[in-house]
C-alpha cells in the first residue's frame, strides 16, 4: 500500500533571497555624497549616450515604438532621442534595447553579470544573465511603483518562476541580434510583473526552493553540480546548495561597475583590444603593416576563451561583438574600432578574416605576435581596462568625451550645452529628481 499522502498545502515563508532583496530595495540607504553615488551618476550618462548611439543603426531602430503603429499613450513613457510616447511596459523594452544594442554601456562581472552572481554562474548553468535583469529590474520597479515589502516579495518571485532566456543567441553557431534587446526584453517583463502585482497577482513563496518544481531543482541544478564553487576553496558544493551571497546587498556592484569607455567591445575583450593599438601604433613605427602579421597569440580570461573565441564566418553585427579575434584584428589593421565597425560593409573586407584565422586566445602562456620575416614584438600587457575601478581618474574624461561624441550625432551645439549643462554641473544634484527630469526632456526635444 503507498504510503504517499500527497503534497503539502501549507504555503511556506518566502525564500531568504526574496526577502533579502526586497528588505534591500526597501531599506538600504545610499550615501548621497559618496563614491556609490558618484558612480552613478557617471553610469546614468554613459548609459543615456549608449542609447542615442544605438540609435544611429536601422537595425536597433526598426524594433521600436508603440506595437500598433501610431499610438500614443497619454502621459506614457518617453523614449530617449524618439518622439515615442508608449506604455510604461512597451516603453521599458525600448530604453532597454537601445541602452544594450551596442554592448556599450557599464557592466560588472563575477561568476557572472549581477550582483547575485558573485558566486553563483547561470551562464555554465545555459541561462542567460538577463535573468538577473529581470529580477533587479522588477525589484527597482516595485518599489518606484508604491509596492509594499511583501508585494515587492510577490514580485520578485514572479521573476523567478517566468521562464528564463537560454544563452543560445549569445554563442555560436547562432549568435544573433536578439542578445542585443534581450535586456528590453527583461526590463519589460519586469515592469509587466510589477503591474500585475499591484493589481493583486500573488507571488510564489517557495519559487526558488520548492522540491522537483522551484527553479533550483528545476534550472540551476546543472550550474550547482558543475560549476557553482566557492571561488577560495576551488571546492563544488554539494547538491541542493542555494544561492550564495558572499557579501551583503550594499553598494559594492555600482562602486566597482566596469566601463566600456574607448572600444564598444565585450567587456572580455577591452584589455586585448587596447593591447592592439599598442600594437598597430607599434607596427607603424616600424614601417610595417597588419598584412606583415604571421600570428597573435592572446593570453587573457578562461570566460573569455569560452565565451568570445570563435572560429568561421561571422554571420552578424552581433556575432562580431562578442569575437575576440574579429575585435583584436580590426584595430590591428585600422588602427580603431567603433560601433561601426561591426557592420556588414566593414566586415566586407577580406583583410579582417584573413588576419582572424592567425589569432588564437588561450587563458595561459604570455601574449605573442610574429611577424612574417621571424621578428617577435615585446609582449604587450593591459592589466585592467581603462574603465576598470583601477583607473578611474583616467577613465572619467573619457568617459564624458564619449557621451560628448554620442550626443553630437542627435543634436545641434546649442542643444548639446543644455545637456552638459545638466550632467557636468552639480555632481551632488545631478541624479536627483530634478535634475534628471530636466534631462530627459531634453533629450525628447524635437531633433
Amino acid at each position: 500500500m503507498s504510503s504517499h499522502s500527497g503534497e503539502s498545502t501549507l504555503r511556506p515563508e518566502p525564500d531568504k533571497v526574496l526577502q533579502d532583496i526586497a528588505d534591500y530595495v526597501h531599506n538600504f540607504q545610499v550615501d548621497p555624497t559618496g563614491l556609490a553615488m558618484k558612480t552613478a551618476s557617471l553610469c546614468l550618462i554613459d548609459t543615456i549616450g549608449c542609447g542615442l548611439e544605438g540609435l544611429r543603426f536601422p537595425e536597433c531602430t526598426k524594433l521600436l515604438g508603440p506595437v500598433v503603429e501610431g499610438t500614443i499613450v497619454p502621459n506614457g513613457t518617453r523614449v530617449p532621442g524618439t518622439n515615442y510616447q508608449l506604455d510604461p511596459i512597451r516603453g521599458a523594452f525600448n530604453i532597454g534595447t537601445i541602452i544594450r544594442w551596442l554592448d556599450f554601456n557599464d557592466c560588472f562581472l563575477a561568476a557572472e553579470c549581477g550582483g547575485l552572481a558573485l558566486l553563483n554562474s547561470f551562464n555554465r548553468a545555459g541561462l542567460d544573465h538577463v535573468v538577473l535583469v529581470k529580477v533587479a529590474s522588477t525589484a527597482v520597479v516595485s518599489k518606484m511603483l508604491g509596492l509594499n515589502r511583501d508585494q515587492t516579495i510577490d514580485a520578485i518571485s514572479q521573476a523567478w518562476v517566468d521562464g528564463q532566456s537560454l544563452r543560445t543567441y549569445r554563442h555560436a553557431p547562432n549568435t544573433g541580434p536578439r542578445k542585443s534587446w534581450a535586456a528590453g526584453d527583461a526590463c519589460s517583463r519586469a515592469v509587466n510583473l510589477a503591474l500585475l502585482v499591484k493589481k493583486g497577482e500573488k507571488g510564489l513563496p517557495s519559487v526558488l526552493t520548492a522540491k522537483t518544481w522551484g527553479f533550483y531543482d528545476v534550472l540551476f541544478k546543472a550550474s550547482r553540480r558543475r560549476s557553482v564553487f566557492n571561488l577560495s576553496l576551488n571546492k563544488i558544493p554539494p547538491l541542493g546548495q542555494t544561492f550564495r551571497v558572499p557579501i551583503p546587498y550594499s553598494s559594492y556592484i555600482m562602486e566597482n561597475v566596469l566601463f566600456k569607455i574607448s572600444y564598444p567591445a565585450e567587456f572580455h575583450a577591452q584589455t586585448a583590444v587596447e593591447c592592439a593599438y599598442i600594437v598597430h601604433a607599434k607596427l607603424k613605427e616600424m614601417g610595417k603593416t597588419a598584412e606583415d602579421i604571421k600570428s597573435v597569440r592572446i593570453r587573457t580570461q578562461e570566460a573569455a576563451v569560452r565565451i568570445i573565441d570563435k572560429k568561421g564566418p561571422l554571420d552578424n553585427f552581433a556575432d562580431r561583438d562578442h569575437a575576440i579575434n574579429y575585435m583584436v584584428a580590426y584595430p590591428l589593421i585600422f588602427g580603431e574600432l567603433t560601433s561601426d565597425s561591426y557592420t556588414d560593409a566593414s566586415a566586407a573586407d577580406p583583410r579582417i578574416d584573413a588576419l582572424r584565422e592567425k589569432i588564437y586566445s588561450l587563458d595561459r602562456q604570455r601574449s605573442l605576435v610574429e611577424l612574417n620575416d621571424g621578428t617577435v614584438l615585446e609582449e604587450v600587457e593591459v592589466e585592467y581596462p581603462v574603465g576598470h575601478k583601477r583607473r578611474r581618474e583616467e577613465g572619467t574624461p573619457l568617459l564624458l568625451n564619449k557621451f560628448k561624441r554620442h550626443i553630437s550625432h542627435h543634436f545641434e551645439a546649442e542643444h548639446q550645452k543644455k545637456i552638459l549643462d545638466i550632467v557636468t554641473g552639480d555632481s551632488a544634484k545631478f541624479g536627483t529628481c530634478p535634475s534628471t527630469s530636466s534631462l530627459i526632456f531634453l533629450l525628447n526635444h524635437e531633433i
